[in-house]
């Protein structure tokens, strides 16, 4: 059974940062291609990152590029999203996600003064 839970989110100052975790279980991770996607309220999902298994490449959203950064660690099953210079906008509900479509419940980001 696949499962991914998500922590790290809060609330943050603007310009702030945090450091999401994904952790996985039920699936070789390893194998699996992963990315973040994020969730405003009254919006659709937004693609955020992902990450390739093989080379460990990484691609962003443009909204997101130099200042977010996706990492894996496949020996702990884990999956990072560092977050700095936080904004308003990003304010969202992060979660990550595997290739087969399976994703956790997520983590909530809050950016506000």
């Amino acid at each position: 059974q696949v499962q991914l839970v998500e922590s790290g989110g809060g609330l943050v100052q603007p310009g702030g940062s945090l450091r999401l975790s994904c952790v996985a279980s039920g699936f070789t991770f390893s194998t699996y291609y992963m990315r973040w996607v994020r969730q405003a309220p009254g919006k659709g999902p937004e693609w955020v990152s992902g990450i390739n298994t093989s080379d460990g490449s990484t691609r962003y959203a443009d909204f997101v590029k130099g200042r977010f950064t996706i990492s894996r660690d496949n020996a702990k099953n884990t999956l990072y999203l560092q977050m700095n210079s936080l904004k308003p906008e990003d304010t969202a509900l992060y979660y990550c996600a595997a290739a087969d479509g399976s994703r956790g419940q997520g983590t909530q980001v809050t950016v506000s003064s």
